[in-house]
């Protein structure tokens, strides 16, 4: 047994945990742990990124890509209250993820010291706070337990993020410990009464409809998931912004539930017999604000199935609840036998048959003003990005377009193919970009295609890390449309106080060239033809590509244009008056 310094030691832990990439800023609270990774350079990589919020995105994509915890490094006071952007994400998306964070020594605590915070207050779940667990460090021999309960905490149950605090004086100490194995999840499985009733409810139903999504699915699960629909004939919708839950291209699909929900799906949602929601929390996106599915309790019959124990009746008092890990319950489920026929046979064909009408403009009557067609973009993207294209989103408006007219392969086919925000995160689209061609560039087969789509409001939230990524080497494609305002906050202002434009202007930079001075290619398109030949050059170049569109600010949702928004909201308040 070997004396290295504390420091050392917890990057070793890291090390032992599976941990490939930590990202981060640096800080002098932390920097016998930036030695360390000197030391273990060869097993793990500290990436260096532009601004904590940043770094904690990419840690949070991370965890998302792999389902083990990504691991951001950050210094105390503004560096922490920095990344809490990517622990709140990680919470409510039930994301795996450890926040380690330089303290002020132990001599100089609960004195006000310099950039000294509370962080059990600040980020504590005792507190309504945003982490399972906060905890510091005070012994340095400690470090393994700590490390190992840290991630074991972040997979298991519901999985989310957990927060260690780091004193800097206790990080030079020399210390004689080695880390503990690597923890794994553990899994909690339906038991046979539970089984046999969502079966007889299954067999009582005439309209039945599954909801999947939510965190902890592997390839395995969600092609557990798979067989389970297709030996019941079930139609499956995934969760908001867990679209690459059940293969897209499958025929029992029905389509994505969250914002800008396909009407006729929601209408389906509300006449189903019987919802099984396998995996998400059921939170107010994919529930439209908690009326698809009546709070606290549902008119359709419902069975919850959730990894935690604590999340399962605490917005919805299902008819049946069952506490299960998405493996375990997609096996238990796959192993259901239904009878030879099944009443809902064009309760099926229906339900995808309005998912694919809803795909294709042309059954949507969708026509925007502008030289750039949104559907025909993304239709170059299905045509051109490969299967296993990793393709992510911040917030805005300009999501929608992916989340309506893309298909995902998804992980039934071998891949995590969607990192995207549940809980509406501006400026995580480009970071998780980087992060996960960053995360498969070492891999057999080579780095994976990652793509982001952006709007300017959103890029410029943490477009510095194009930076990272020519530092690194790493690559990624970013669409940005620019149409030169919060489009999204703006589409609200005209519903709710139309022709009054207040605080959503935007003056832009030269996005293009801004991309240059990074690093990236930059180029810029005003018109749908010029598309496909640029996003073809981008996918041959070594090196990341911004590609800026132009676009009408009239184009502002994939439902209609922003004056017909006004115009409806006009003459709701002419007839109210």
């Amino acid at each position: 047994m070997r004396t290295q310094l504390a420091g050392h030691l917890l990057v070793e832990c890291l090390v032992a945990q599976g941990v490939t990439h930590a990202f981060g800023v640096p800080g002098e609270s932390f920097l016998a742990v930036l030695d360390g990774f000197h030391a273990y350079k060869d097993d793990i990589e500290f990436v260096i990124n532009r601004q904590e919020g940043g770094a904690a995105f990419m840690a949070e994509a991370a965890g998302k890509l792999t389902g083990r915890p990504g691991v951001c490094f950050v210094t105390r006071g503004p560096g922490a209250t920095n990344a809490s952007i990517g622990v709140h994400t990680a919470f409510q998306d039930s994301t795996p993820m450890v926040l380690f964070v330089g303290d002020v020594a132990s001599d100089t605590r609960d004195r006000e010291a310099f950039q000294e915070v509370n962080y059990l207050s600040f980020f504590g779940p005792s507190t309504g706070g945003m982490a399972k667990r906060v905890e510091r460090i005070d012994d340095a021999k400690r470090i393994p337990e700590y490390v190992a309960r840290a991630f074991a905490t972040a997979m298991n149950g519901r999985p989310g993020p957990v927060v260690i605090v780091l004193p800097e004086d206790m990080l030079t100490q020399m210390v004689d410990v080695v880390p503990l194995p690597k923890a794994m999840p553990v899994e909690a499985w339906i038991t046979p009464e539970s089984a046999n009733l969502l079966r007889d409810m299954l067999l009582k139903s005439e309209r039945p409809l599954v909801i999947s999504g939510g965190s902890g699915w592997t390839v395995q699960s969600a092609q557990a998931l798979q067989r389970f629909a297709e030996n019941w004939s079930l139609p499956v919708g995934n969760a908001f912004r867990f679209q690459d839950t059940f293969d897209n291209f499958h025929p029992l699909y029905a389509g994505d539930v969250g914002i800008g929900i396909n009407p006729k799906l929601a209408a389906r949602i509300k006449q189903s017999d019987l919802i099984i929601a396998i995996g998400p929390r059921l939170g107010e996106m994919t529930t439209g604000g908690y009326t698809l599915l009546q709070a606290p309790k549902s008119a359709q019959k419902l069975v919850h199935i959730h990894a935690s124990a604590e999340e399962l009746g605490r917005v919805y008092q299902a008819d049946l609840a069952i506490h299960a890990s998405m493996r375990a319950a997609t096996r238990s489920l796959e192993a259901l036998s239904a009878p030879p026929t099944l009443p809902w046979q064009a309760w099926v064909k229906e339900a995808n048959n309005d998912y694919l009408a809803n795909i294709d403009p042309a059954n949507g009557g969708l026509k925007l003003p502008g030289t750039i067609d949104m559907p025909a973009i993304i239709a170059t993207l299905q045509k051109h990005l490969p299967a296993d294209a990793v393709l992510t989103n911040g917030a805005g408006n300009f999501a929608s377009w992916l989340h309506r007219f893309y298909q995902y392969h998804g992980l039934a086919k071998g891949f995590k193919t969607q990192l995207a925000p549940t809980n509406g995160a501006m400026g995580y689209g480009v970071p998780a970009g980087i992060a996960a061609n960053i995360l498969t560039k070492n891999a057999a087969t080579g780095p994976r295609v990652a793509f982001t789509i952006a709007g300017d409001g959103d890029f410029m939230m943490n477009g510095q890390e194009l930076a990272t990524a020519a530092q690194v080497g790493a690559k990624s494609i970013v669409l940005l449309l620019n149409n030169g305002m919060f489009g999204t906050i703006r589409m609200h202002q005209e519903r709710e106080y139309p022709r009054n434009v207040s605080g959503t202007k935007l003056a832009n930079p030269d996005f293009a060239g801004l991309a240059r001075a990074y690093g990236y290619a930059g180029v810029r398109i005003t018109h749908t033809h010029e598309f496909e030949a640029e996003l073809l050059a981008a996918l041959a170049r070594p090196q990341g590509t911004l590609i800026e569109v132009t676009l009408d600010p009239e184009v502002i949702s994939t439902r209609g244009s922003l004056a017909q928004i006004t115009q409806n909201a006009l003459a709701s308040v002419a007839k109210s008056a």
